[in-house]
């Protein structure tokens, strides 16, 4: 897919680092301008954007918490002042808390869980919905979930399940309201892979890798391949779509 995306302006949340950083690398390999977001980890970020400036195109990181909905419009305008315009949009932040705590155990933190439920389901919402507005025609808006939204698996995963779950029925929906632009929308469902995410207990990660059809963890980049075509004129067809990368977890 060289150049596939040559002159296209993408953003993609959570850029600093694990899948968000191998997703910007991959688009930028492909010829689009990168806009990452980050929360705290400025000079992660910045070492993010150096790399991508060396690939040949333009790169800007944009401080801003997803967890606040409020903030969208704002990072979008920014996004759009800064670039000219808007392609693309990966939105790849997410957060995992508590995991492996099953929803009646007494020492659960709901205050961490509420808190990745605004951050993984109502702050993408809200960038989907002020992304839409500018969006280019024959954009692309590419949610990322996990399989853990349709198979939990395991005990523990409740509500992150439902964060990822709710991303489902709004990528669907979104992709039959942004059709008649050209604008597809589709969800890739990750998997384990090596990332800062707050991983599991190594008893319920030897669980989940057992559940896998490819018995180990992934690496980011393979998926933001996945994620890169769905960017790309050759996924111009597919709209709606929920796309397992995730080493045959549901299968």
């Amino acid at each position: 897919m060289s150049n596939s995306l040559q002159g296209k302006v993408a953003l993609v949340t959570g850029g600093s680092r694990g899948l968000g950083a191998a997703t910007a690398r991959s688009v930028a390999d492909a010829g689009a301008h990168v806009a990452i977001t980050y929360v705290a980890s400025a000079d992660k970020a910045a070492e993010v954007v150096k790399e991508l400036g060396h690939k040949g195109v333009q790169a800007a990181a944009f401080q801003s918490d997803q967890a606040h909905a409020a903030l969208a419009p704002q990072l979008i305008d920014d996004v759009v002042a800064r670039f000219g315009g808007l392609d693309i949009v990966v939105n790849s932040a997410g957060i995992g808390v508590e995991s492996g705590k099953t929803i009646d155990d007494p020492s659960i933190n709901t205050a961490e869980l509420d808190r990745m439920h605004a951050t993984n389901y109502t702050g993408v919402i809200a960038i989907i919905r002020a992304a839409a507005k500018v969006l280019r025609d024959n954009g692309r808006i590419i949610n990322i979930g996990s399989g853990i939204g349709t198979r939990a698996g395991t005990p523990g995963f409740t509500d992150y399940a439902a964060t990822k779950a709710g991303l489902i029925g709004y990528t669907k929906g979104a992709a039959r309201d942004l059709a008649r632009r050209g604008i597809t929308v589709n969800m890739v469902q990750a998997g384990l892979m090596l990332t800062s995410m707050e991983p599991p207990s190594p008893e319920v990660l030897e669980l989940m890798v057992s559940n896998l059809a490819i018995r180990r963890v992934s690496e980011p980049a393979e998926t933001a391949g996945v994620i890169t075509f769905l960017a790309s004129p050759a996924a111009s067809y597919i709209t709606g779509a929920v796309i397992d990368s995730n080493g045959g977890y549901t299968a």
